[in-house]
């Protein structure tokens, strides 16, 4: 046994502390989802509708066709006729569904682009409050708390919150988007800042501040070089979580996949929700396969 294992004092029932103290919050833990399910089981707020079996197979009916396969297969007419057999319109379902996956592709766009945008502001608006609240750098206190409470404050708030009150500033359209996806963003791009530069070995840090160096000589010849990998690992991941936070707020007016899919749920159209979730899916994996390969290449 060691001397430095020797002298350290013992703890005696330690482990079974520890043990009853996990055990102690696994049990309110378990009070607390009793007591959820017991107050929604008492306002009635736990029920599944009528028929929610058969809504569920009708349901996964449509979505099994996504709405794209009628380029290929859909009636060249399809009449639509009222219930005394009068025709109202015939309908090419080939044609309709080729404009349809145009504005898809024009839809996807915008969404790449809020989300892209958004996130290349929020990382900017939050380097400066990141330096400020990493413990290690010795930021003035007064600044490090300011600087905590507005990334803390921009974390709590919801994208969609942010959204709803851009869209009565700046009106509809992209750029509210970016602004409330760069707002939001910057609350967990600065948190993120501030936990990696915390986690820097600070041996070369204060080897550089030794010298005599200015604070902004010790960051960018101690500071930046460390962390700038873990950077852009922190900037490729939260660029992904905004490209599928992005999809929505198309339903605040914001543009993008989300006013397609506010319409195609309002309507019912399942198909065609399909064909829109289909898309987004393969944006997100497609998106996720190339960020992948630029972490690895920065190890």
């Amino acid at each position: 046994m060691s001397v430095a294992a020797a002298s350290r004092p013992s703890v005696p029932g330690g482990a079974p502390r520890g043990r009853l103290r996990f055990l102690a919050l696994c049990a309110a833990y378990a009070v607390l989802v009793i007591a959820c399910l017991a107050t929604l089981a008492a306002a009635g707020d736990l029920s599944f509708g009528r028929n929610p079996w058969d809504n569920l197979l009708k349901s996964l009916g449509e979505f099994a066709r996504p709405s794209f396969v009628d380029l290929w297969s859909g009636p060249e007419r399809l009449e639509y006729r009222s219930d005394d057999g009068t025709l109202l319109r015939v309908e090419d379902r080939r044609r309709v569904e080729a404009d349809f996956i145009a504005a898809l592709g024009r839809a996807t766009w915008v969404t790449f682009q809020i989300a892209t945008l958004g996130s290349l502001l929020a990382a900017v608006l939050a380097l400066p409050l990141g330096l400020l609240t990493a413990r290690t750098l010795q930021a003035p206190r007064a600044a490090a708390w300011a600087a905590k409470a507005v990334l803390d404050t921009a974390r709590s708030v919801h994208t969609l919150v942010f959204g709803l009150v851009l869209v009565g500033i700046v009106g509809l359209g992209p750029t509210a988007g970016i602004l409330a996806i760069g707002l939001h963003s910057m609350g967990t791009y600065g948190k993120l800042y501030a936990e990696s530069i915390e986690s820097l070995d600070m041996a070369a840090v204060e080897a550089v501040r030794a010298t005599g160096a200015t604070p902004a000589q010790v960051f960018f010849n101690a500071v930046w070089p460390s962390v700038l990998p873990q950077f852009v690992g922190n900037h490729l991941y939260v660029w992904e979580f905004n490209i599928r936070d992005s999809t929505v707020l198309g339903l605040i007016g914001a543009g993008g996949l989300g006013l397609l899919i506010s319409e195609a749920a309002s309507l019912f159209q399942w198909s065609r929700l399909a064909t829109i979730l289909l898309v987004v899916v393969v944006l997100v994996t497609t998106f996720d396969a190339l960020s992948r390969r630029i972490r690895q290449a920065l190890r």
